[in-house]
């Protein structure tokens, strides 16, 4: 088993747009190895503060854990979908929110560790969930489900202009035997796109692998809740700040971001407000901010990272 591993996408970007106050209470909805948390816990807990950190992978928490612990402080560390933020808050009791963090992308160890499935480059059981303990598997959907299902989540989670033809050979390649491994999906889908067709810059499995690894732990889904969870449960003056690593992702965040921004609604032509809205956030980021081209060089995987960021009014 490899040690737990991951570099935390910007850093300072985070702590500067979190603003943190000491004695604050701070949610890490996102918190594998505890990057982002180390850095708020130095900024909260020494006046009293509260630091909650939320993941699914059992392997996060525990080096979470281990990184977070000789900080002292009260220091809350939850099992979870940051889906269910809001029912994590209310079980512990928790104040509402100075500010909290959603980092989106895969852990470096989760990408690196074989046996979990997510890498196309390495072989393993085609697995991809982020809480091993519960649901369905990649191989679960790539085996049982229809060939219309599949083409639209290759098409819709991957954006894939070959999902028609990938999952047709899918359909063709499990009549013949189960798939199960990692290497084995990779191949059906190198099939599948004409090698000339296939782009210089990323594997042709790429998207395939991004498609199944959002259905299998419905990460958009979990997005939206999540979040209109943790911006409800912000005090005001508190701030959130979300990375994401793909246009879907950031589409999801952006659009709430502007709905929670907006004001009144009502049709241009009417002369009195009518339907009461008023904006919850100030929106502090016009566009993404993305990475430095310093922390891409030592850090590939910020690369495609966007940084949105807000205040409670």
């Amino acid at each position: 088993m490899t040690e737990f591993k991951h570099l935390s996408v910007m850093p300072e970007e985070v702590v500067r747009f979190l603003a943190l106050k000491d004695g604050g209470c701070y949610l890490d909805g996102t918190l594998g190895g505890g990057g982002h948390s180390a850095l708020i816990a130095e900024g909260c807990l020494p006046g009293g503060g509260m630091l909650i950190g939320v993941d699914r992978d059992k392997k996060a928490l525990e080096a979470a854990g281990k990184r977070l612990t000789p900080l002292g402080g009260n220091v809350q560390l939850v099992h979870g979908n940051f889906a269910d933020i809001g029912e994590h808050l209310l079980r512990l009791g928790a104040p509402q929110l100075d500010g909290f963090i959603l980092d989106l992308g895969v852990s470096s160890h989760q990408l690196d560790t074989a046996e979990r499935g997510f890498s196309f480059q390495q072989d393993a059981q085609l697995d991809m969930r982020m809480d091993t303990s519960q649901g369905e598997t990649a191989a679960d959907l790539v085996n049982t489900l229809p060939e219309s299902e599949l083409e639209w989540i290759f098409k819709e989670y991957g954006e894939e202009r070959w999902a028609k033809r990938i999952a047709a050979f899918i359909i063709e390649a499990r009549s013949q035997k189960t798939i199960e491994t990692t290497l084995q999906l990779v191949d059906v889908v190198k099939g599948a796109i004409p090698k000339a067709k296939w782009e210089e810059r990323i594997h042709p499995a790429t998207r395939t692998f991004q498609a199944l690894r959002i259905a299998v732990n419905h990460e958009l889904n979990s997005l939206e809740k999540g979040l209109r969870a943790a911006l409800d449960h912000l005090k005001p003056g508190g701030r959130g700040v979300v990375i994401s690593f793909h246009s879907l992702e950031d589409r999801i965040v952006k659009n709430i971001f502007r709905e929670f921004a907006e004001g009144c609604t009502c049709p241009r032509n009417l002369p009195v407000c009518v339907c009461g809205n008023q904006p919850k956030v100030r929106v502090l980021t016009r566009r993404p901010v993305m990475a430095t081209d310093n922390e891409v060089e030592h850090n590939a995987r910020s690369r495609s990272a966007k940084l949105r960021a807000v205040e409670k009014l």
